[in-house]
């Protein structure tokens, strides 16, 4: 081999040899590079072994309770109504329920005991309220349900009692709408108000209650401590409760649920499984002041009874025979025992010039039945009584001495018949507090009726009464007093509630107001003509 082929051979054995190692070099940098990688990857994952989450597409399960609180919510209203400041003399009297603890008022009332701390009408947590406002005022909520497409509204009669203003709202709408109370019924704790200026108001379907029974789903919806629109479920755990020593009424049978219901419930709506209106809620039992399982709603039939009469005549009417009769006691069972019968109810005393001293009933007596259906006790009579029109007559089953007798009875007034407890000009028929409208003057005014007016000892008709003049208000500033009767305002006369309001929307601020009234003066109190006048500040329109 010449030394040129041996120069070519080692030449090309060399570049062979570099050849082989680059590939080598790839090839083990190649290895170690997806080793790394791979190891690098498996260090980062935060939860090894870990499968990502899959959301599933939507599914609809039990559509009952979602399908009742889109058909309702429409029609559940948020309240909040305001108290002006008063001056301790001018703090207004106010139904205390037993005890007020705070969603509609929160006050420093005597806190009770036994039962009395147990059971609850509701007051305002967040201060304020109807139940005592204080000389500060202040403001509290409830609830209410919508009735009528008109914009008329059941609550409860503690939620709206004597306030200065009230504000409903809407679901799903920002705005507040003004209020104004048509009537209440104190001895069921029921209000009739009507919202102005909303339209489109959806009313929710009323229900039977007498058809609910124990066991039965229960829905309530509110503004439990402000949370509008709130939806809790439940049962009804009984019916026609009475809350012994609670505050309730002869003429408030309750359906107790276990539907949450909390402070702000109050005069809410408590539905049926068909999202029907079986019930208004009105009281818990609870020992913390919250929920603790037993809530009370006034049934729907009663609330109907009532809101009725009130759509109808402004106030509530109840009707009365003219007996008072014995609790279920030892005693009175022991005397059904004597008269030979085991149920009905005992009469231990007759109302003098009432019906049924005028039919012949007698103190003793034991009535076992009305228009041939069956008295067990107090409840039985009272309910159909009540509901009897005035003068219409009831046939009464009555045993006397072990005999049984019929008596045919006319339902009379409650007011007429029993005038000292509920005839008073504090009291109007059936029981219901005279209404109270706010004036833009700054004062509180009521109607003057007849009774009341006889009561005074005043002759000339018509009239509205001042019940209370707020501090640093127009009407305080021109002498106006609570007492005064107001018969003409810039010498229109005011035969009522409605002339004073009439008469408002034609004044505005810097115009001169002259009022003609009627006040007590002089050693014997005398009636005598005032005539307090001013000039409207601006800031009154």
């Amino acid at each position: 081999m010449s030394f040129s082929e041996k120069l070519r051979t080692e030449k090309l054995l060399s570049f062979t040899l570099v050849v082989l190692t680059l590939c080598v070099g790839i090839l083990i940098g190649t290895l170690i590079s997806v080793d790394w990688g791979v190891r690098a990857a498996k260090g980062s994952q935060a939860a090894p072994g870990a499968t990502p989450l899959t959301i599933p597409n939507p599914v609809e399960l039990s559509t009952a309770f979602s399908q009742i609180a889109k058909e309702v919510e429409p029609s559940v209203v948020h309240i909040t109504v305001k108290y002006l400041p008063k001056a301790p003399a001018q703090t207004r009297n106010r139904r205390r329920a037993i005890p007020a603890p705070g969603d509609e008022g929160n006050g420093d009332g005597d806190s009770g005991n036994g039962f009395e701390q147990f059971f609850q009408f509701f007051g305002n947590p967040f201060g304020g309220g109807p139940e005592m406002p204080g000389a500060q005022g202040g403001e509290a909520l409830g609830s209410g349900v919508v009735v009528d497409r008109a914009g008329y509204i059941l609550t409860n009669n503690h939620v709206v009692d004597k306030a200065d203003s009230i504000k409903v709202k809407f679901t799903g709408d920002p705005a507040s709408y003004d209020a104004k109370v048509i009537g209440v019924d104190d001895q069921t704790d029921l209000a009739v108000i009507r919202v102005e200026g909303k339209t489109n108001v959806v009313a929710a379907k009323i229900g039977n209650s007498d058809a609910v029974q124990v066991g039965d789903w229960a829905v309530a919806i509110g503004s439990p401590f402000d949370f509008q629109n709130t939806v809790t479920a439940g049962i009804i755990s009984a019916t026609g409760r009475d809350i012994p020593d609670g505050g309730s009424t002869q003429y408030q049978h309750f359906l107790q649920t276990d539907a949450a219901i909390n402070p702000g419930n109050s005069g809410g709506p408590l539905l049926n499984i068909r999202g029907e209106l079986i019930g208004i809620n009105t009281a818990i039992a609870s020992t913390t002041r919250g929920y603790q399982g037993i809530g009370f709603a006034l049934p729907i039939n009663t609330a109907a009874g009532v809101y009725n009469q009130i759509i109808k005549n402004g106030k509530v009417t109840r009707g009365s025979i003219g007996i008072n009769y014995s609790p279920d006691d030892n005693a009175t069972r022991a005397n059904l025992q004597i008269a030979g019968v085991s149920d009905g109810v005992f009469i231990s005393s007759v109302e003098a010039g009432g019906p049924a001293e005028k039919a012949g009933i007698k103190d003793g007596d034991v009535i076992v039945s009305i228009n041939g259906k069956p008295v067990k006790d107090g409840n039985d009579l009272v309910s159909v009584v009540v509901a009897t029109p005035i003068g219409t007559t009831v046939d009464l089953g009555v045993v006397r001495d072990g005999k049984h007798s019929d008596y045919k009875v006319a339902v009379g007034d409650i007011t007429q018949v029993f005038a000292e407890r509920f005839g008073n000009g504090s009291v109007q028929p059936g029981g219901v507090k005279p209404e109270a409208t706010a004036a833009k003057f700054g004062m509180q005014i009521q109607q003057l009726t007849d009774q009341k007016r006889q009561s005074l000892g005043i002759k000339q008709s018509g009239g509205v009464v001042i019940e209370s003049v707020e501090p640093n208000s127009f009407a305080e500033e021109i002498g106006l007093v609570p007492g005064d009767v107001i018969f003409s305002i810039n010498r229109q006369p005011v035969n009522s509630v409605t002339d004073v309001e009439r008469v408002e929307t034609t004044l505005r601020g810097g115009q001169p107001v002259s009022f003609r009234v009627l006040r007590k003066t002089g050693p014997n109190g005398e009636w005598a003509p005032v005539y307090p006048a001013g000039v409207l500040p601006n800031s009154v329109q």
